[in-house]
């Protein structure tokens, strides 16, 4: 049995697997506030989880940010109080056991390139578009971390080949400018809009005046797939992915992932690289998190 849970900055699911990928136990609360009431609601859940599954499980944990390989402290996390913690010593103390912790980009590449739109597949690069813009890399159905624990971190990368339309670069939280999630997010999308038509409208509701036929919604949308197309082709002329899979709330807009340009930005004569949404939506993340021990 594989327990998974996805540690978000509202809410805390967990799930519990068996070995054929089979769902046995399913709940979600919400993430309180401190480190120490996180830490208890996260124990308290695996043992009710393990109480419904009907037996003893490994114990995975997706949640932003990642383990620093110099301090072991959590770093980059948006649950602030967790960054400085050593979050994965603080689980095994209460859970008894050894616990393994990732990158929620992380989770979804896992989770896809196991049982999901990347199954089957040596190289799965999978992306995260919603609030932020994240990305991992599965080879042989197994995650690369890489030495300083970034592997796949595609979204603090700039964006290439910037054209006219593309400047000012934006301002991004990580202190750099011009950041692929500056440019791809679902706020970024919103930010986009409001700069070329004035209009203060969410990415959701872009997304619908654009199946309506609103002229500037429909151009914001054909930006992003441009601005999307440019960030990927960075990504197959390097690792060249069997897969690339699509996930978070942006990826689930009508267009997003329709008639990428790639060919114009790929060093290549043709581009065979398939662009698939998540298969588990949002349960890749917390799938993934249970698969951290997939391979033991």
């Amino acid at each position: 049995m594989r327990i998974g849970i996805d540690l978000g900055g509202t809410k805390i699911e967990g799930l519990a697997l068996d070995d054929d990928g089979q769902e046995r136990a399913r709940e979600r609360i919400a993430t309180p506030g401190s480190v120490e009431a996180i830490v208890a609601a996260i124990s308290g859940l695996v043992a009710r989880l393990e109480a419904t599954a009907g037996g003893p499980a490994s114990v995975g944990v997706g949640t932003p940010g990642a383990l620093s390989p110099t301090t072991g402290l959590l770093r980059n996390s948006n649950t602030s109080c967790l960054n400085g913690q050593p979050l994965d010593v603080m689980l095994e103390a209460a859970l008894e056991r050894p616990v393994r912790i990732a990158n929620d980009a992380d989770c979804l590449a896992l989770s896809e390139a196991v049982d999901g739109a990347g199954a089957g597949a040596r190289t799965v690069f999978a992306v995260i578009l919603g609030t932020g813009t994240g990305g991992g890399i599965v080879v042989d159905g197994r995650l690369v971390t890489g030495p300083n624990a970034i592997a796949g971190e595609w979204g603090h990368n700039p964006l290439p080949w910037a054209e006219p339309e593309d400047a000012p670069a934006p301002a991004c939280y990580c202190g750099k400018r011009g950041c692929l999630e500056t440019y791809l997010s679902g706020p970024a999308i919103a930010r986009d809009h409001r700069a070329v038509t004035g209009e203060a409208l969410d990415a959701r509701r872009i997304a619908a005046r654009a199946e309506a036929g609103d002229p500037g919604a429909v151009a914001t949308l054909a930006r992003h797939r441009r601005r999307l197309a440019k960030g990927l082709a960075s990504v197959i002329n390097l690792l060249d992915p069997e897969v690339i899979v699509l996930g978070g709330g942006v990826s689930r807009i009508a267009r997003v992932a329709e008639e990428l340009p790639l060919a114009d930005y790929v060093f290549s004569d043709a581009v065979s690289t398939p662009v698939r949404r998540s298969r588990h939506g949002d349960a890749s993340g917390v799938r993934g998190a249970a698969w951290l021990w997939g391979g033991d």
